[in-house]
């Protein structure tokens, strides 16, 4: 995933890891308190509003969605079905996988690269 090679100088693979899990967890503890919410873009890509530069760690929001996504977690899946439910339609996976994303929360989206 390419939020896991973004090292920091002297940074191991295992360290960016565990900053990826701490990270995560955090991001998982907002959205449960609702101080982060999932959007969902016209297109069906989404992003986190909310997710401060501070919290992040270099994660984009389609890396944290699709590792949350992969580990079943509780409280993304509870936000997805809260942002598809306002936003009238569905993640698409498809433009999830292409890595489609936004920079500010969503209100632009950029192709993936």
């Amino acid at each position: 995933m390419p939020c896991d090679v973004t090292l920091a100088a002297g940074q191991s693979a295992e360290g960016r890891q565990a900053e990826i899990d701490q990270a995560l967890g955090l991001l998982e503890a907002q959205l449960t308190r609702g101080l982060v919410r999932l959007v969902v873009g016209p297109d069906g890509a989404v992003a986190f509003q909310g997710w401060t530069d501070g919290g992040r760690r270099a994660i984009a929001d389609v890396c944290a969605y699709r590792t949350l996504a992969a580990r079943g977690s509780w409280p993304l899946r509870q936000a997805q079905a809260q942002a598809e439910s306002l936003a009238g339609r569905s993640v698409d996976r498809a433009k999830v996988a292409a890595g489609i994303h936004s920079h500010d929360g969503g209100a632009h989206w950029h192709p993936g690269h």
